[in-house]
């Protein structure tokens, strides 16, 4: 095997830190200047047209974002310190740094790679599969409230569906869990970690970590479902709470289940926002605008304050 340098790894790392923040903030700069839903001039004007209510609003609202994110590096924290204690500063730094790597990839599935970089290897599958725990902790908040905002869509709406379709979905379900069954004990995914022992790492983790994390992922989904009614208020929806929130929780739903590439990510997220809330006439510029700025104000400008831990990173001695 080659050796390589002191001096050549530090140059392939500084390398590495430059192309994930190109890629990164290539991609939010393609975002915003080349949006097919929505032109971000446009976005600026209607922010611009409020006046100084609009400062205060603005405060609110990061404000809010401050919030979901403070529980999430909390919720991270609590995670981590099942095998190794660590501070709020350090989870922020990895949290943070991760969100700026992940941005550009599909389904922000570089975040797991990213964290596990802030560990000695011997510990990255632990991290991995912790990462996934936090994840499917949020998912399970969001089905939950989300089974409750379908059922409102289906009550109250004429949606077509076709019952052959349905049961199509159930088979496949049950085939996935025969084949999920089937492979328990295969290696999957993560080496040395079979299907059996991935559920058994997760039962090893304590019932108090575990309560925890659900209950700030609660914290999280009531924080950015408000702040999501919130905008479409400040940007001229006229609708009411009770009438909002059924299609917020459907609609959080909705996008966590469908798979997308990193350049259709906000189209399609905005694109199922635009269907849900047309059903109650609401405008296409102000679901958008909504969509847009949740992005802005909830990965955007993480992702600016993340990019400085990326910058600042240092492998972990093996």
């Amino acid at each position: 095997m080659i050796a390589v340098s002191h001096k050549a790894k530090q140059y392939l790392l500084a390398t590495a830190k430059v192309l994930v923040l190109a890629v990164t903030f290539g991609y939010i700069f393609y975002k915003l200047k080349d949006n097919p839903s929505l032109d971000f001039g446009e976005f600026t004007a209607i922010i611009f047209s409020k006046g100084n209510v609009s400062g205060y609003l603005i405060l609110l609202f990061l404000i809010l974002a401050t919030a979901n994110w403070f529980f999430e590096i909390l919720k991270w924290k609590i995670l981590v310190s099942s095998f190794e204690k660590i501070n709020f500063k350090t989870a922020l730094k990895q949290c943070l740094a991760s969100l700026t790597v992940s941005l550009a990839t599909p389904s922000r599935i570089g975040e797991y790679g990213a964290k596990a970089l802030f560990f000695e290897s011997k510990k990255r599958k632990k991290i991995l599969l912790l990462n996934f725990f936090s994840s499917g902790a949020q998912m399970l908040v969001t089905s939950f409230f989300g089974i409750f905002g379908l059922l409102y869509l289906f009550q109250n709406f004429n949606i077509s569906y076709s019952v052959t379709t349905l049961c199509y979905f159930g088979i496949g379900v049950i085939l996935l869990l025969g084949i999920a069954y089937y492979f328990k004990e295969k290696e999957l995914l993560v080496k040395g970690f079979s299907m059996a022992k991935t559920i058994g790492f997760f039962r090893s983790i304590p019932f108090q970590i575990k309560f925890k994390t659900i209950l700030y992922s609660t914290f999280r989904y009531v924080i950015f479902s408000g702040m999501f009614y919130g905008m479409l208020l400040y940007f001229g929806a006229k609708i009411s709470f009770t009438e909002a929130i059924p299609l917020i929780f459907a609609m959080y739903l909705l996008v966590s289940l469908l798979p997308t590439l990193f350049i259709f990510d906000v189209v399609i997220r905005g694109g199922v926002a635009v269907w849900l809330f047309s059903l109650v006439g609401i405008p296409e510029l102000s679901v958008l605008s909504t969509v847009l700025a949740m992005w802005f104000l909830n990965f955007v400008l993480p992702s600016l304050l993340g990019s400085f831990f990326v910058l600042t990173y240092q492998p972990i001695a093996k």
